[in-house]
């Protein structure tokens, strides 16, 4: 397995999986206690509209796709004091749009390039920019989550109480649906748009089955989403297909093998 390595598009991808597997994670495990765990499933279909503007246009696709993602992230946020007690509806309006953009794109022939590999991930298009693009964007969503780590964790546990204790609720609402979708917009040259979702849930449900306190269950998402993609990733070039789909289906054996194990230890 080691002569893998030596291979530069393999390097490429396994150093973007790398810094992927911790972003994912980090930002799913408030994600899924905020109960908006659908909102990462929303939000990778609009990347699908950004990567096919980009092939429109000749742009990097994760430029365009980080850039449209956010803009839908933003949309989100702003929809919701137009659909207050019906938060629901939102996520079908901006998937609706965002799915529409990019079949009108693709269907047309005008966004022409190889579809396939953003939609279920490739070991083979990971490019020394695109690896900048992902440092560049994890360092900046580290730091943010480093300096306003109590405040987001505030607001999702009592967001009425942050409100009145003074945090800006509103705008790390906005900074956190920006985080989110950056995450989203990295990530779906490794894991594909299908199931880029995955990775922010389903490792933070395996960790969430250990009932730990807040930051063991952080840490260990990190470490079941490590585990998932590093086996998906060796999985699908010895199977030589996408990495998408060894990605998801490692990471819910991982949770199936959990769950075993939680049960048969009570």
């Amino acid at each position: 397995m080691i002569e893998i390595f030596h291979l530069s598009f393999i390097q490429n991808a396994f150093l973007a999986a790398v810094m992927i597997s911790v972003l994912c994670p980090l930002i799913g495990v408030f994600l899924v206690l905020k109960r908006q765990s659908m909102v990462g499933d929303t939000l990778s279909h609009a990347s699908f509209a950004g990567v096919a503007i980009g092939l429109l246009t000749n742009i990097n696709p994760l430029i365009t796709a980080f850039i449209f993602t956010s803009l839908c992230a933003i949309l989100l946020e702003a929809l919701k004091d137009f659909f207050k007690g019906y938060s629901d509806l939102i996520l079908p309006i901006v998937l609706t749009l965002s799915v529409g953009i990019a079949i009108t794109l693709t269907s047309s022939g005008k966004a022409s390039g190889n579809i396939d590999a953003f939609l279920f991930g490739s070991l083979l298009t990971v490019e020394k920019i695109d690896l900048y693009l992902i440092l560049i964007i994890s360092i900046i969503s580290f730091a943010l989550i480093f300096f306003l780590y109590n405040q987001i964790l505030y607001t999702v546990f009592d967001e009425n109480g942050a409100k009145l204790s003074g945090v800006n609720t509103k705008l790390l609402n906005y900074v956190f649906a920006l985080l989110v979708g950056s995450a989203i917009a990295i990530s779906i040259r490794i894991i594909g748009i299908l199931v880029v979702s995955s990775l922010i849930a389903v490792p933070v449900a395996t960790a969430m089955q250990l009932k730990k306190g807040f930051k063991t269950t952080l840490v260990m998402s990190i470490l079941f989403s490590f585990i998932d993609i590093m086996v998906g990733l060796i999985s699908s070039y010895y199977l030589n297909c996408a990495p998408g789909g060894t990605i998801a289906l490692a990471s819910v054996f991982t949770l199936i093998l959990v769950l075993i194990l939680k049960k048969a230890s009570d």
